[in-house]
């Protein structure tokens, strides 16, 4: 009798491992992404263009349209993680786990 509620344990594990390595996993290493994704030059292309209309100035470029970009994932993966919880929950009330 003990092996009868094995799969819905089994699939709450699994649901819930899939949730934090889909979503969670994006929020809590964000800053750590954000600093690789910079120096592989991820969303670099709006940067170069801005580039070439100021090419007199010195110092660093300025990057608004890369950190926009990166905004804008962060705030999709947060709204995601943050949405998924209603039908996870059902999914858990629903099979008793």
């Amino acid at each position: 009798m003990a092996s009868k509620g094995l799969p819905l344990y089994l699939a709450t594990l699994l649901t819930g491992l899939l949730e934090c390595i889909g979503f969670a996993g994006v929020l809590f290493g964000w800053t750590s992404l954000l600093f690789v994704f910079k120096a592989e030059n991820y969303f670099s292309e709006p940067c170069e263009q801005d580039c070439l209309l100021q090419s007199n100035v010195t110092g660093p470029s300025d990057l608004k349209a890369q950190d926009e970009k990166f905004s804008l994932i962060f705030t999709l993966a947060s709204f995601m993680n943050n949405f998924m919880t209603f039908p996870t929950g059902y999914i858990f009330d629903r099979f008793k786990t």
